[in-house]
């Protein structure tokens, strides 16, 4: 049983309306997790290879799958570029031999890279399946998670130019991954009777009951950065607080477009004013004033995607965007980006 299957059980205990000695005590509150729901949790893949499904992909076929979705961000070869750390590098024959990345051990190593850090290959099939690429996560396929990690582990040569990985020999990889030894199991993370990674007592008396949640800074530089909640991912738990003036806010309609920025992971990379990875949309807007054919244009390009056109970021293409909403969305970029 893999740890999310687990926890979509003990969550099912918990809060189940039947069965179960918690949904007595909360009568009526939440009912029992269906398989369904399980299944949909339990996507993870444990070191040992639990939770990985069948399947294989080629180098050659990971090249291409990278080039179209991935090198926008990582680079060709996975140096990455000024945002993103390196992929490869760091790493050498002996490494992979040793099972110890020789840079750690004599501190000589500026930056560290993914093949570096990582111990179980099992780590990487797991996050390229479930988070990448960026801004369409979980849209590769099982083959084409395969075919990924082979290019990646074929540019880090730990497996040859012409190897097909699947889920048959992803074991025997793992014992060539240059930090495979480089991880400790002495811990409670990894064993209940380990050292725990904490310390601490628990209050038992005087406790506090007004616990308040909010931003460790002072007011007036909470929204040094623009508006927090504007720029998370549009998945995953994480949402930022809200850092602008709230009063303010809610007294004044936002623009619908808006929200498909918000919708569609826009703010990720882009400001309406400022730079964030990408150009602030009224600088674009500005750059493409005169420009009679400007609205296909920038269709074209956010739609492919898009390099060079605004420094050593390129723009992935962003194929999950839907006509409507792209055919918004640049209008709106065009005439100034409005807020309201």
């Amino acid at each position: 049983m893999s740890r999310l299957t687990e926890l979509a059980l003990v969550a099912a205990l918990m809060f189940g309306a039947t069965g179960s000695h918690a949904a007595g005590r909360y009568e009526g509150i939440g009912r029992a997790a269906t398989p369904a729901e399980v299944k949909a949790w339990d996507i993870d893949v444990r070191p040992d290879f639990k939770g990985l499904p069948a399947g294989s992909g080629s180098v050659d076929h990971g090249m291409e799958v990278w080039e179209a979705k991935c090198a926008s961000c990582h680079g060709t070869f996975g140096e990455s570029n000024e945002v993103f750390t390196p992929i490869v590098g760091g790493t050498t024959k002996e490494d992979i031999e040793t099972g110890r990345v020789g840079a750690y051990i004599r501190g000589d190593a500026p930056q560290r890279t993914t093949l570096m850090k990582v111990a179980t290959v099992s780590t990487l099939w797991d996050y390229i399946h479930r988070a990448m690429p960026w801004n369409a996560p979980k849209s590769l396929s099982v083959d084409d998670t395969y075919a990924v990690l082979a290019y990646i582990l074929n540019l880090g040569e730990i497996v040859p130019a012409d190897f097909v990985l699947s889920d048959r020999n992803i074991a025997d990889v793992q014992k060539r991954m240059p930090n495979r030894n480089g991880m400790t199991t002495r811990h409670g993370l990894w064993d209940v009777k380990g050292k725990p990674d904490v310390k601490n007592v628990a209050c038992m008396k005087d406790c506090r009951t007004d616990i308040t949640i909010g931003s460790s800074l002072p007011d007036y530089a909470r929204d040094a950065h623009g508006d927090l909640s504007a720029q998370n991912r549009t998945v995953g738990p994480v949402r930022g607080q809200h850092t602008g003036n709230a009063t303010a806010a809610a007294a004044i309609k936002p623009h619908p477009a808006l929200e498909l920025m918000k919708k569609n992971g826009c703010s990720g990379c882009h400001g309406i004013d400022s730079k964030v990875l990408g150009p602030g949309f009224r600088e674009v807007a500005k750059r493409y004033k005169d420009d009679k054919g400007a609205e296909s244009s920038l269709s074209a390009r956010i739609r492919k995607g898009s390099s060079g056109n605004w420094g050593d970021v390129a723009m992935p293409a962003q194929s999950q965007v839907s006509d409507a909403d792209l055919g918004a969305l640049v209008k709106w970029i065009l005439s100034g980006s409005p807020e309201n």
